[in-house]
């Protein structure tokens, strides 16, 4: 027993103990995220102690909430619909394919992320308005975009399409293309091996993608009060409402704000586990 003892060595104190030394390094480092996070809960706090509580659902009601979050639901579906259509060959191009001025293409395709929302609506007046680069023959043959609530939504898509791009290209890059080349190799056609094969393996990415690229649309100012304007059960979305009733009734303002802060709470718990580093 004293030769086990002698050769296994005395056993470290507590505060000696390597687990103990790292729990009290992690309890230090931990302390350097407070700033961080009192800069970002100290302005929500203060949302909800400022939110006229006692008038909650009237101050919805007379801010148009319930219609918004109709236009919102209409207009940020549309938007993810649209950024799918858009998205999904994009990122296959990007993530399996190497082309001639690849890096070119994929800064331009996610151009929107950095570009001012504003300047994007009025590149889309540019293209779809009246007098516009496209927009006039959309008019002479009965299309109209501006002030509408599809606008609503291809200018939501606009600044929105480029997170499912980024999302649907990790994801495609993460995938081992053997798993297709055996699948072709039996005699499966492309779109049965990207339906049966590819697709599920992409799902988690695309799912995330979705959620975000829905999460930014639903947040969309900018592009869409400039190509689709801010007419209540048009073209008005939430952020739209919470801009005009922060001009005559600030504490309806507040409450349509939590409402969406709510909305963006629910969508980091849902890809907290697939994008988001936890």
């Amino acid at each position: 027993m004293a030769v086990i003892a002698d050769s296994v060595g005395p056993a470290p104190g507590p505060e000696g103990a390597p687990g103990a030394r790292s729990s009290a390094r992690s309890l230090r480092s931990a302390w350097f995220v407070l700033p961080a996070l009192v800069f970002v809960l100290v302005p929500v706090v203060a949302l909800a102690v400022q939110a006229p509580w006692s008038r909650a659902l009237s101050a919805l009601g007379d801010a148009g909430a319930w219609t918004a979050l109709r236009v919102s639901l209409q207009v940020t579906l549309g938007a993810v619909a649209i950024s799918l259509v858009v998205a999904m060959p994009a990122a296959w191009a990007l993530a399996r394919t190497d082309f001639p001025g690849r890096r070119l293409v994929r800064a331009l395709i996610v151009l929107p992320i950095v570009l001012p929302p504003v300047v994007a609506g009025v590149a889309l007046l540019a293209t779809f308005g009246r007098l516009g680069l496209v927009g006039g023959l959309m008019q002479d043959i009965g299309v109209r975009l501006v002030f509408t609530t599809a606008g609503a939504a291809l200018a939501t898509a606009f600044v929105s399409a480029p997170f499912l791009v980024l999302a649907l290209e990790a994801g495609f890059r993460s995938l081992n293309p053997r798993f297709d080349d055996a699948a072709r190799s039996l005699g499966a056609s492309r779109w049965y091996v990207f339906r049966r094969v590819t697709l599920p393996q992409l799902r988690p990415a695309l799912v995330a993608g979705l959620v975000l690229t829905w999460a930014r649309a639903l947040g969309e100012f900018g592009a869409t009060i400039t190509f689709a304007g801010n007419f209540r059960g048009t073209t008005q979305t939430l952020p739209l409402a919470v801009f005009q009733a922060l001009q005559t009734d600030p504490g309806g303002a507040y409450v349509v704000s939590l409402m969406m802060l709510v909305a963006s709470v629910a969508v980091l718990v849902a890809v907290g586990g697939r994008l988001l580093v936890r």
